[in-house]
């Protein structure tokens, strides 16, 4: 299948208003889409079902789910073919005082929230409506590719919920058979040129409160754990402190329990996590709905391969098939309506947060989409 052939074949059903959703995982070069054969929306129950999944930041709210036995999987490995001069022209890209205003605001309610109640770290948002003069959201998928290799990106798409195309650094989790891997992602600076940055006090602490909170919560399920050293990493035009936890799963836990004991985690939260998503609930005064959320393959099939060795080339043939479910935080994302971009960016406040600087910083992650647009 060419490149061509993969994306008319998606278009059309975007044109017959069915479900699908094409992404891409981070470093790779396969591009994959499910086509849902039918326009009915489906929920996972428990997390026992296969396909690809849609949760919401509220996690009382459904997860929506393609399923695999309604669906064809396709794929293409080569390279994607971007026409020239193919992107989508703002209309316009300033920023209202008024939002700036509204957002220090809330700010300052989350600073003087947590100098004055239990409350360690919230993570206060804004959505921006961006108008367009067009909107294929298949051209902007594919400068999405083209700009952001090492995220995972989608474009997804159900006629009873909506679209949305996002570029995210974050994985929520990776489980392959009873082995899982978790990234802890905090603290934001801008990308000057290298990643040799100095780090103040208020975002490792940031980081400190995903990697302990993700231990703390998962020790019910796991029997160890791997901590990696914190690193910094890059993300479009940002930097971001990064840590790898990895470890085994305790026989027949329930993949439910550790989304539910994970999501929303502090990165996107806060902490205590209900307590911080309380707060936000009642003061960001608008529904985040995917932003922050998670997505990505559920209860897939996965072939191993032994090593190859002397020692066990004779156990060549026999390939190991294991589950593999990897799930994405739904971060630097937008979602396309009525021709508009409505682009969710947001930020950690903790007790040494500077309201100005949280602004820049949204401003900062608002161009990480814009710069495709």
């Amino acid at each position: 299948m060419t490149s061509n052939d993969f994306f008319e074949r998606i278009e059309a059903h975007f044109i017959n208003k069915l479900p699908f959703v094409t992404y891409r995982k981070p470093n790779q070069g396969i591009v994959s889409a499910r086509l849902q054969n039918d326009s009915s929306l489906h929920y996972t129950k428990d997390f026992n079902e296969t396909g690809f999944v849609f949760s919401p930041f509220d996690a009382l709210e459904k997860t929506v789910l393609i399923p695999d036995e309604f669906s064809e999987v396709i794929s293409i490995s080569e390279q994607v073919v971007i026409p020239a001069n193919a992107g989508i022209r703002l209309v316009n890209n300033a920023v209202s005082t008024a939002s700036k205003n509204v957002h220090i605001k809330l700010v300052k309610q989350g600073v003087e929230a947590i100098n004055n109640s239990d409350l360690k770290k919230v993570v206060l948002s804004r959505q921006e409506k961006v108008p367009l003069s067009e909107g294929n959201p298949f051209t902007i998928f594919k400068q999405l590719l083209k700009t952001y290799t090492s995220a995972f990106v989608y474009c997804w798409y159900h006629p009873k919920v909506g679209l949305w195309l996002g570029a995210t650094p974050e994985t929520l989790i990776k489980i392959e058979g009873s082995r899982f891997s978790i990234m802890a992602l905090a603290g934001t600076q801008d990308y000057k040129g290298s990643l040799d940055v100095v780090w103040q006090d208020k975002e490792q602490q940031e980081q400190q409160f995903v990697t302990d909170f993700i231990i703390d919560n998962l020790k019910p399920s796991v029997d160890s754990f791997k901590v990696s050293d914190v690193e910094t990493v890059k993300a479009g035009n940002l930097v971001h402190l990064k840590t790898m936890i990895s470890a085994q799963l305790k026989q027949n836990t329930p993949l439910k329990q550790v989304i539910e004991a994970l999501h929303p985690t502090p990165a996107v939260c806060g902490l205590p996590k209900q307590m911080a998503k309380q707060f936000i609930l009642e003061n960001e005064n608008y529904n985040r709905e995917f932003y922050t959320g998670f997505l990505g393959e559920l209860n897939g099939e996965k072939t191993i391969a032994p090593r190859s060795s002397k020692r066990n080339i004779e156990n060549r043939a026999y390939a190991v098939t294991r589950k593999s479910t990897q799930l994405y935080v739904n971060l630097r994302c937008m979602q396309l309506k009525d021709q508009e971009a409505i682009i969710y960016v947001g930020g950690g406040i903790t007790e040494s947060s500077n309201a100005e600087s949280e602004w820049a910083e949204t401003v900062s992650k608002s161009l990480v989409i814009k710069s495709i647009l």
